[in-house]
């Protein structure tokens, strides 16, 4: 028999199969189709896409980092401790990374002995630790691809109230949406726990806004209360500034700049505004009156071959400094200090750092000797 010429790309001319109804084409009008209503809408969203794919937009990153450079990169206060402090970390494994970790610390607020195991590959991590006294903290985060992440953080401790934390991200090319929940309780007739909300939308491939909305109904006696937050970002690529509108009356103004190859340096300034009731002596009853409070913080990061430098000046006082000095690839000392000449106060901590590998390879890799995948490194001593 001979073949018939049919084009294979035009499935119209093939004659249907007897007992086989035919399969319906998506060219066929239809009401959507043919709606003036759906077609001027859809129209509209084709351009706007359109749009916004010409101004060549970046993802903003989400709204609690949009002043990591300065708070969390170039300032030391997360990273102050008091006293002595010492940590071990092993590692047993890479893919999947396996690690513990044990931390002693000595007249600081830390515990006395804590210790972690975390667990990690590039779609989950588990981390979860155990002190002293048995308060249990843990960490999960699962990556359901590039664009969606969900966290779940726990707390156990004893003396203090339970915490349940969970948290849902997307990012998409041009915007992030946050969603949190702190202790969400479903359960009594009204919903009971701290609900966060918060988007951030690049405008051009500089700028970024966004908005977050608290609703706080952690007191199952009192009323729930909302609030709402506005914030903003430039993005330079060498110096970015940001500003944040708080609900509670508060600005936080911060500004980063990268100076040099090896240099960085961030400025915050943080107004608090309240009310108050005062008692008079003319009247009974109390007044308000309102206190604006100010605060402003000048920090500094330099990195050299084997150490981090960080220091930071505020304007109540406070002068504080931290060193991070890696001697070996596996041996790492620390040192911080604040002292305040108003206050008559100063503080002093010192730390030590070591890196154990469960394994010869993992002790090749963290000498520098090979890369991640057990390949020689060229011009690295050898065993």
């Amino acid at each position: 028999m001979a073949a018939s010429n049919v084009n294979i790309g035009d499935m119209k001319s093939l004659s249907p199969l007897q007992g086989v109804y035919p399969i319906a084409t998506a060219a066929e009008p239809g009401f959507w189709s043919t709606n003036p209503v759906s077609q001027f809408l859809s129209s509209v969203s084709q351009t706007i896409s359109q749009h916004r794919q010409s101004l060549d937009l970046v993802n903003p990153g989400i709204m609690e980092n949009i002043n990591k450079e300065v708070s969390k990169d170039v300032f030391l206060s997360l990273y102050q401790f008091t006293g002595l402090k010492a940590d071990i970390n092993k590692t047993f494994a890479m893919n999947p990374v396996f690690q513990i970790a044990h931390s002693f610390a000595v007249g600081s607020k830390l515990p006395a002995y804590s210790f972690t195991s975390i667990i990690a590959n590039d779609q989950a991590l588990v981390q979860g630790t155990i002190d002293n006294e048995f308060s249990l903290t843990g960490r999960l985060n699962y990556s359901w691809d590039k664009h969606i992440t969900s966290k779940i953080s726990l707390q156990l401790a004893q003396g203090q109230p339970s915490m349940c934390q969970l948290e849902h991200e997307y990012q998409a090319n041009d915007f992030s949406i946050q969603l949190k929940a702190l202790n969400p309780d479903f359960t009594g007739p009204k919903y009971n726990g701290l609900l966060i909300g918060s988007i951030l939308q690049s405008i051009t491939s500089k700028l970024s806004i966004g908005m977050e909305t608290v609703y706080n109904a952690m007191d199952p006696n009192g009323p729930a209360q909302a609030a709402i937050s506005l914030a903003g970002r430039y993005n330079s690529g060498d110096w970015i500034a940001s500003a944040q509108l708080q609900a509670q009356g508060a600005f936080i103004g911060s500004f980063w700049r990268k100076v040099a190859p090896n240099l960085e340096a961030g400025l915050e300034t943080t107004i608090q505004i309240a009310q108050q009731p005062v008692m008079s002596e003319q009247m009974m009853m109390p007044t308000i009156q309102t206190t604006v409070e100010a605060n402003t913080v000048l920090g500094a990061k330099y990195e050299f071959r084997q150490a981090i430098y960080r220091g930071q000046l505020e304007s109540n006082g406070d002068v504080s400094f931290m060193l991070e000095h890696r001697i070996l690839p596996t041996i790492g000392l620390v040192f911080n200090g604040s002292i305040n000449q108003f206050k008559n106060t100063s503080k002093l901590g010192c730390g030590i750092q070591l890196e154990t590998a469960g394994n010869e390879e993992i002790m090749m890799m963290q000498n520098g000797m090979v890369d991640q995948n057990g390949n020689p490194i060229a011009g690295a001593p050898q065993m």
